[in-house]
């Protein structure tokens, strides 16, 4: 049975509200979407999710507030809730024609309605808590059981191809445009030009020498990446902070983009602090970043597979095989849980035989 608080219950009164806020009581005033709000400002201020995660959230309770309409009421039970994500799962077709819902046109990943069941049952929770309803709907929603899915990776030799494939040209060979005017206009179109392929190289050397998120990457400040001592600070998930080792190579195109790169597309009105620039002077975008990797990879023939994950994916699986320790590379990673980490442990047969040999002592 449902939990529910009885000293808060009242008779029905109907209230203005938004779609699917239907007859309430006292402990139901507040309307949906004033609710949605609330709920998402929590996951922002008090549990610090990512922006992206709250993105994500918010447009999930948008789809459940579509599916709820004028005619259901989403204070009324688990019911509204649970019929929604069995329609999102494609678990109740004839349940859908007989409400007179649209059959979904393709099913979603397993991974999506995961979160959007996280999305629905954290909203619950906390509208309970909250007092916004009578009853414990988020109680008789269970999150369903995440995929195993082993992370994509790349050999040594596939990510030394793609890095390379990114090979910033030396503006003094810029092509003579003739007279003096022309020449000054290809000099500073070949610097830059220059200053975007330093850029991208920084980038794709950093992504591979310290395994950042491309969300970390991209939002680095000039005051949090210190070149000399080798390391960068890195804000994560939850607001976790981190310190990271980066490696001489990395290094040396981080000293190159800054020195040489940086000048040619900063701008004092818009570039700020931030270590990656854009077209227009703004932080790198990550959608901007994301394509830098995918275009390294196509010049590289490599996998359409490839995505800035990857690189993260292979730092770490790199760093297991070279015998680097699980709890380093969490820490690393910025995992919480280091079941997470666990998913790099899926070393080939071989490397597994050459552990056992040198480790055990009787091997």
């Amino acid at each position: 049975m449902p939990k529910t608080k009885a000293d808060r219950a009242s008779p029905p009164v109907r209230v203005p509200g938004s779609a699917g806020d239907g007859p309430v009581g006292v402990a139901g005033r507040t309307s949906f979407r004033e609710t949605v709000a609330e709920y998402l400002a929590y996951l922002a201020l008090e549990r610090g999710h990512s922006p992206a995660t709250v993105r994500a959230y918010r447009a999930d309770l948008a789809a459940f507030e579509r599916f709820l309409g004028p005619k259901r009421d989403w204070r009324e039970g688990p019911g509204p809730a649970l019929a929604f994500l069995a329609a999102e799962r494609g678990a109740d077709p004839a349940g859908a024609a007989a409400r007179g819902d649209r059959p979904r046109r393709r099913s979603l990943a397993s991974t999506t309605v995961r979160r959007r069941t996280a999305a629905i049952r954290g909203f619950y929770r906390f509208a309970y808590g909250e007092g916004r309803i009578d009853v414990d709907v988020a109680e008789q929603i269970g999150l369903p059981r995440a995929p195993r899915r082993l992370p994509d990776t790349l050999s040594v030799a596939e990510v030394e191809r793609l890095l390379e494939a990114v090979e910033p040209a030396d503006p003094a060979d810029a092509t003579d445009a003739g007279d003096a005017a022309d020449a000054d206009s290809a000099g500073a179109r070949a610097s830059r030009t220059t200053a975007v392929a330093l850029r991208d190289r920084a980038l794709l050397e950093l992504l591979y020498a310290t395994g950042l998120r491309i969300s970390e990457a991209v939002g680095l400040d000039l005051d949090a990446c210190a070149v000399e001592e080798g390391v960068v600070r890195v804000l994560g998930k939850g607001g976790r902070e981190r310190i990271v080792p980066v490696g001489e190579v990395a290094r040396h195109w981080l000293r190159r983009y800054l020195a040489e790169g940086r000048p040619h597309l900063c701008r004092p009105d818009a570039s700020g602090e931030a270590v990656f620039l854009g077209a227009r002077g703004g932080r790198l975008g990550r959608g901007t970043a994301w394509a830098v990797v995918r275009a390294a990879a196509r010049r590289a023939r490599l996998a359409e597979r490839v995505s800035p994950h990857t690189l993260r994916h292979s730092f770490a699986t790199h760093l297991l095989e070279g015998g680097a320790d699980l709890r380093v590379v969490q820490e690393l990673l910025g995992h919480a849980s280091i079941s997470t980490t666990q998913l790099y442990t899926h070393l080939s047969g071989k490397r597994i035989r050459e552990v056992y040999a040198r480790a055990h002592p009787r091997a």
